[in-house]
């Protein structure tokens, strides 16, 4: 060897030996880590910026911290909310640095949260709710126990305090990490050779929170989480002892153990001893840190379950589904072995682990008791929540609560408070008693505790309607405002007036063009009483204008008598008036409105009917059956065709994205449910069913009426497939045919399609129209058509309904539903109350003005909603009629009671307008010749639809579920909502006509709402 190579190999031996050493030096220092990760660390950086700014954004991992907080689901809730009228106002923006740093797969550096959840705030920044999650947490290092701390490292990371070493990196314990390396290539060899895992704390949150279901399935991912913990560890600078301590507790308060049956995730030592053992966070903190004398055995015994407890939560974090049900005696077999280890090493005292060990680990059986909200708190935030759920997409309030999110709502909370409080009260009978509310036609007899009452309040604003009030006195999910169908009565008139009043509009825009001259020649149908009434008005007052014309139309006059017996529905029917002396009155339009007079609307509502089965083409087949015989079948060929495809084309729209089962429900409905009608119906729809299934759905159907054995056999043979027509089961049905038949045909074809309807629609609607064509019996046929004519107009009267907001999918084809046999929802009524304070502009209402996810992280985004543009549903001219109406029935009609109920410090009061409606709906059974044998009812309800002023509506409904509603029990009208109502006017009165210093310090704090950051 030359004395050069020696040289060199001399060099190389000096340099591997400075390298060994420096390599030994830094394991020990962590200098050179600290320097590298802290420089880099201080570049991960993002500020809030305005706008969107999607591609300055990092990407949250996907791990169960990043799904449970929301964090990885941003970009779709923001994508979703946009579609719901929201715009981002806000977005974190990060800096290069931390946007490469997430492209190269690392997790994004910044300080997360341990504890988060849901918190809900009034429009002026007031918090109504807040949801934690874990709820039991540390919230310092300082608070936690040393043995727990002790307990802890021994178990997982023996040196990560070490107070020698300034900047050790925490995400490396060379040691474990040696031992690992070596175990692993011992697999190699022997396979069954264990290998014991080489994470740290730090690494073991980043797997816990940010890798995909929370495991290191290679070596890849733990690089990955090495980094980002090295990263993370030196965010505040070199030193990272203060890192160290969060890490330890961000471990004790995040830890994953299981979910609980009926219970959930449980994350955190304080929610896993109280969920798993029944132990208080507070309480075992409180033991460990004693420092009485250790003769005191009650509290050594304490001590001794509290520290096995603690210590089986960290062993069984390893396993958590199988240490904490299935493997239990292994988990107390595991904590022995630990507490004789802990003892051997002075972490403990032998007679402290002595007692430990006699302690058998004691787990909870049955869920744990999670506390109900205040009714004040639940009334608040139930509506928001809900409303949230459908915006964001999520299916359950359980992952909506542990988002990390803040929203802003449009409710008033002190208004929102004062108004539950008041309902609340009505449960009380002797509170009652005092407001003068148990008597006739308010509580009666009844139970005050069964009657539930809700109230919602809605502001106008250029925004919208915003939801400053809404709350009831239920303690139960149920929301009788949006999620349940009630017969409300008189309010039905509200609906049918404004139909009238458009039709009358319609009338003007075509006539008052016209000359005097065609007028007079105008050929109108006999029956078609509304045009006539409007071409007679037209030319005695050529000059009028459209306001002048409806507050004429208003004033026509209409018999109250009830002796008149209507075609309608199919059959003959009669009303009655609710109060017996208007049934010898003649009276306008407008007092039937402001009196609630039931045959003055019914027979509108007959006009209205007729008015649109005149415009009907098959209406002259009534009128002149033999004029022009094969004209008539010519135009009842063309009328087949066009009618069939029209009514397809409605009925499509009507079951489209309805399942068979939903759609068989949707038709059995609208059917009266007579014995004949029934068999009809399921017959036809599932001609292969047989006679067992027949049976069962009678008498499902007839709530367990006696069904002779020889009468469904008789019934399921009447009604075999091919014995009728389906026009005759139409009739039987007083269905329209070719609604049947889609219904029938979905049942098979549940893909429904347009096109697919019409192509297999060709010869139905021939056989539909066929009897048409038959000259025999023209009494029969013309009964009918008359039967099919009046359906058509409730398909067009509907329309109208629904365009307003009409909560349902179909109407009774009869003249009660003025009266509210077609039933409503409250919330549907105020909607309506809205569109006419809006002078005929539709604008939605709203509860959330803002909403904004993961504050102070590197993925927080503000959302606002933008005003949408009004929709004109109504014209100026109709809602201002309709307004002064309402109006007119609170000063002297059905609602004089709450006439002055908002009195002003100077004696003024707020004006009030509203419609008033009561209804109990009724299960009817009807015999084979339709005469009705039974009637039960199922619920009895009452509502008040008002604007208070100019700015706000709303709507107050009592409601009694059951049997319990019979009028024997029960017979409040809707006297009982009106006396509530004006009980809470002065719980309302500071929203409605607030004093000076409230207007100033409301305005001061909207304009500056305090953050939720602060609070």
């Amino acid at each position: 060897m030359s004395s050069r190579f020696r040289q060199i190999f001399k060099y190389l031996i000096v340099a591997v030996f400075l390298v060994f050493c420096m390599g030994l030096y830094e394991i020990r220092s962590s200098r050179l880590q600290a320097n590298f990760f802290s420089k880099l660390a201080r570049k991960m950086t993002y500020d809030l910026s305005a706008g969107h700014v999607a591609q300055k954004s990092v990407l949250a991992p996907d791990g169960p911290y990043d799904r449970r907080l929301g964090y990885a689901s941003i970009p779709a809730f923001t994508k979703r909310l946009q579609g719901y009228d929201f715009i981002i106002t806000k977005q974190a923006q990060s800096s290069d640095s931390m946007l490469k740093f997430s492209r190269w797969g690392l997790f994004p550096t910044y300080h997360e949260k341990t504890q988060s959840g849901l918190k809900l705030f009034d429009r002026t920044g007031y918090p109504l709710s807040s949801s934690s999650y874990p709820k039991r947490t540390f919230t310092s290092f300082s608070e936690i126990p040393s043995v727990i701390v002790d307990l802890l490292l021994f178990i997982e990371n023996r040196n990560l305090l070490d107070a020698s070493r300034a900047f050790l990196n925490p995400a490396v314990d060379w040691g474990r990490l040696a031992k690992a390396l070596i175990d692993k290539a011992i697999q190699l060899v022997d396979p069954k050779h264990p290998v014991p895992g080489g994470s740290t704390l730090a690494t073991q949150l980043e797997k816990f929170r940010h890798s995909e279901a929370g495991i290191t399935p290679s070596v890849k991912e733990k690089i990955r989480q090495t980094v980002s913990a090295s990263m993370r560890s030196y965010l505040d600078g070199k030193r990272t002892m203060p890192a160290r301590r969060q890490i330890i507790l961000d471990y004790v308060n995040s830890i994953p153990l299981a979910a609980f049956p009926s219970y959930g995730e449980v994350h955190g030592l304080g929610d896993g001893l109280w969920v798993w053992y029944g132990a208080e966070l507070d309480r075992i903190v409180e033991i460990l840190k004693s420092r009485k004398p250790a003769k005191n055995m009650d509290l050594l015994k304490q001590k001794a379950t509290a520290l096995k407890q603690v210590l089986s939560l960290f062993i069984a974090q390893r396993r958590p589904s199988y240490y904490l049900f299935g493997g239990r005696d292994l988990l107390g077999e595991k904590c022995n072995a630990y507490l004789r280890l802990l003892a051997k090493r002075g972490i403990i005292s032998r007679r402290l682990k002595t007692y430990a060990i006699k302690t058998s680990l004691s787990f909870r059986q049955v869920p744990p008791p999670q506390a109900p909200p205040g009714d004040l708190e639940r009334e608040s935030s139930e509506p928001i929540r809900t409303r949230l759920l459908a915006l964001t997409g999520l299916d359950r309030l359980y992952a909506l609560d542990r988002l990390d999110c803040s929203v802003r709502t449009t409710l008033d909370l002190p208004t929102q408070h004062r108004v539950t409080r008041e309902l609340l009260k009505l449960k009380d009978p002797k509170w009652l008693s005092e407001k003068g509310l148990i008597g006739p036609r308010l509580l009666g007899k009844g139970d005050p505790g069964a009657v539930i009452f809700s109230f919602t309040l809605y502001e106008k604003t250029p925004e919208g309607n915003a939801l400053r009030v809404h709350t009831d006195n239920y303690t139960q999910p149920l929301n009788i405002n949006e999620g349940i169908k009630l017969d409300l009565g008189s309010s039905a008139k509200l609906r049918t007036l404004i139909h009238y009043l458009q039709l009358v509009a319609d009338l003007y825009d075509a006539y008052s063009v016209v000359e005097t001259s065609e007028l007079l020649q105008s050929e109108i149908e006999d029956r078609d009483r509304i045009r006539q009434w409007a071409v007679s008005y037209l030319l005695n007052t050529p000059n009028s204008t459209l306001e002048e014309m409806l507050r004429a139309a208003i004033e026509r006059r209409y018999s109250a008598s009830p002796n008149e017996k209507f075609f309608t529905g199919g059959g003959i029917h009669s009303f009655e008036n609710f109060d017996k002396d208007d049934n010898s009155r003649t009276m306008s339009v407008r007092e039937g409105f402001v009196n609630s007079v039931n045959l003055v609307f019914v027979r509108l509502m007959r006009d209205v009917v007729f008015f649109h089965t005149c415009r009907n083409p098959n209406f002259k087949l009534v009128k002149a059956p033999d004029q022009d015989q094969l004209k008539r079948k010519e135009y009842l060929a063309r009328f087949a065709n066009l009618e069939g495809s029209k009514f397809l084309g409605r009925f499509y729209q009507k079951y489209r994205g309805k399942s068979p089962a939903d759609a068989f429900q949707l038709l059995l409905q609208s059917v009266q449910p007579t014995l004949e009608r029934l068999s009809a119906l399921y017959r036809y729809v599932y001609p292969e069913n047989d006679l067992i299934a027949f049976r069962s759905f009678l008498s499902s159907r007839l709530h367990g009426s006696d069904l002779s054995e020889a009468t469904v056999q008789k019934l399921y043979s009447k009604y075999a497939h091919g014995t009728f027509t389906l026009a005759d089961f139409g009739y039987v049905l007083r269905t329209h045919p070719l609604e049947l038949w889609v219904v029938a045909y979905l049942q098979k074809h549940p893909e429904l399609s347009m096109e697919e309807i019409l192509k297999e629609s060709d010869s139905v609607c021939g056989e539909v129209y066929q009897w048409l064509f038959k000259t025999s019996r023209k009494a029969a046929q013309n009964r009918r058509i008359q039967t099919l004519l009046e359906m058509e107009a409730f398909v067009d009267i509907h329309a109208a309904w629904k365009r307003l907001g009409y909560p349902f999918d179909y109407l009774v084809p009869s003249y009660a539903t003025a009266l509210g046999s077609s039933a409503d929802r409250p919330g549907a009524l105020a909607e309506l109350m809205g569109i006419i304070l809006n002078d005929g502009i539709g604008r939605p209402g709203y509860r959330i003005e803002e909403i904004m996810f993961a504050e102070g992280t590197p993925y927080e985004t503000y959302l606002e909603r933008k005003a949408p543009s009004g929709t004109r549903l109504l014209r100026s001219e109709v809602a201002g009629v309709i307004n002064e109406c309402l109006f007119d029935v609170v000063k002297r009609g059905t609602a004089r009671r709450v006439a002055r109920a908002f009195l002003t410090s100077d004696s003024n009061d707020i004006s009030v307008g509203g419609k008033t409606g009561t209804g109990d709906h009724r299960y009817k059974i009807y015999g084979s010749r339709g005469k009705l044998i039974s009637s039960k009812i199922i619920n009895r309800n009452a509502t008040f639809v008002f604007v208070i002023g100019d700015r706000f509506f709303g709507v107050i409904t009592a409601f009694v579920p059951g049997p319990g509603a019979s009028m024997n029990e029960y017979n409040f009208t809707s006297s009982l909502p009106l006396a509530v109502f004006k009980l809470l006017s002065p719980s309302l009165m500071p929203l409605l006509k607030p004093s000076t210093e409230q207007v100033k310090e409301k305005e001061k704090v909207i304009s500056h709402p305090p953050s939720p950051r602060v609070q």
